[in-house]
C-alpha cells in the first residue's frame, strides 16, 4: 500500500487507509474468504490486520500498528532529551505543551480544554511547519473527557484538517498515557469528527480498531 497526501507528498503510513485496504482486498476476493488475517506492506513496515467479517463482507479491522516511537531522533523532532513529553513549545505567539510521538509518521499532541473552538485553518500550518519538526508534523488537539475517552481534531501535514486520522488517534492515546490521563493497556476511545476509533497502547505495540465501509465505486480516467 502507498498513500499520498493532498499536496502530492507521500505518506509513510495511514491508519484509516490501511483498514480500507484490508476491507477492499477481502471484499474483492483478493484473499480467500476464510482468511481474515491480512498483512499489508507499507513504508513503515508490514502491518497485520484482523478483519471482522459479516455476510461475506469485512466490517471492521483490528490493526497491529507496531510500537510507538518516542526517541526524538527517530520521530524526528529537534529535542535534546530522551523523550519529548509535555514540553512547552511556542507556536504562533502562544505556548503549548506538546508530546511528540511517531507511529510511522511524526505526530505532535497537545491537550486543550476545548477543541471545537480552535481555528485550525490558521493554527495548523504553524504547527506543521514549525522548525523543531524537520519533516513537518501531524498535530492532534485533544480534550480529555475521562480516563477512557478522548476527543480529537487533527491537522495533517500535506492535507490540512481531516475528519479522522488513524495514526493520529494512536499517537493521541499514547500521549494520554504518557501524560497520566489514561492507563496503558486499557481500551481508549478516541472521538473524531469522522467517527470513533478504539486504541490500546501496550509496552510492545499499539492496537487500533475501527470500522471500514464502502462509500462508492466508480472509474477514474487519468490523462498521461
Amino acid at each position: 500500500m502507498r498513500i499520498f497526501n493532498a499536496d502530492g507528498s507521500e505518506g509513510k503510513m495511514c491508519g484509516n487507509g490501511i483498514r480500507c485496504v484490508g476491507k477492499f482486498v477481502y471484499d474483492k476476493g483478493l484473499v480467500p474468504p476464510d482468511k481474515t488475517t491480512v498483512t499489508i506492506d507499507t513504508l513503515s513496515g508490514i502491518k497485520t490486520l484482523e478483519l471482522t467479517v459479516r455476510d461475506g463482507k469485512a466490517q471492521s479491522a483490528r490493526v497491529d500498528m507496531g510500537a510507538a516511537i518516542l526517541s526524538p531522533a527517530d520521530i524526528p523532532v529537534k529535542y535534546d532529551g530522551d523523550r519529548m513529553i509535555d514540553v512547552p513549545l511556542e507556536v504562533d505567539g502562544k505556548t503549548w505543551n506538546v508530546t511528540a510521538v511517531s507511529m510511522g509518521n511524526p505526530h505532535c499532541v497537545t491537550f486543550v480544554d476545548d477543541v471545537d473552538s480552535l481555528a485550525l485553518e490558521k493554527l495548523g500550518p504553524h504547527f506543521e511547519n514549525h522548525p523543531v519538526f524537520p519533516e513537518r508534523v501531524n498535530t492532534e488537539f485533544v480534550r480529555v473527557i475521562d480516563d477512557h475517552t478522548l476527543q480529537m481534531r487533527v491537522w495533517e501535514r500535506g492535507s490540512g484538517e481531516t475528519w479522522a486520522c488513524g495514526t493520529g488517534a494512536c499517537a493521541t492515546a499514547v500521549a494520554a498515557c504518557l501524560n497520566g490521563y489514561c492507563q496503558k493497556g486499557d481500551d481508549i476511545t478516541v472521538r473524531l469528527r469522522g467517527g470513533d476509533l478504539v486504541i490500546r497502547y501496550t509496552d510492545d505495540t499499539v492496537i487500533m480498531t475501527g470500522p471500514a465501509s464502502t462509500v462508492f465505486e466508480g472509474e477514474v480516467e487519468i490523462e498521461s
